[in-house]
């Protein structure tokens, strides 16, 4: 299995979504990890409830900074758009997918920002699959 690192600043909810989406569509498939360059210590309110939407639950997880993770060459290494503030982890394949820091939009907007997320997961397992 692939191993995957999702990265933002924080660690509370666009990282934590794109593991979670790893999780549920990469079964068998990759291993999803997620870290925050500056973590804010809890996964936000919104995407515990956006995630719960479709039948996950965040409620488990825990806002990680890059310390707490494996220190592994990872295969493949996507930040969420955070730039400068996202450090370097050592892997194989990296992209940024500049995705909107979703915490301070309304629930419609911020599921947006999650559907975006499921769509690019889906597509980097699909391209790891090939």
């Amino acid at each position: 299995m692939k191993k995957v690192l999702f990265v933002c600043v924080e660690n509370s909810c666009r990282s934590q979504i794109a593991e979670a989406f790893g999780k549920i569509l990469g079964e068998g498939i990759i291993e999803a990890y997620s870290s925050g360059s500056r973590p804010s210590g809890k996964v936000n309110e919104k995407a515990i409830a956006s995630m719960k939407d479709v039948g996950y639950d965040l409620t488990s997880h825990k806002s990680k900074s890059l310390s707490d993770i494996p220190q592994i060459e990872y295969d493949y290494v996507v930040t969420m758009g955070c730039g400068d503030e996202c450090p370097y982890v050592q892997a194989k394949m990296r992209d940024d997918w500049k995705i909107p820091d979703p915490k301070h939009m309304e629930m419609e907007e911020f599921n947006n920002v999650r559907d975006t997320i499921k769509k690019k997961v889906a597509k980097l397992i699909e391209e790891i699959k090939t």
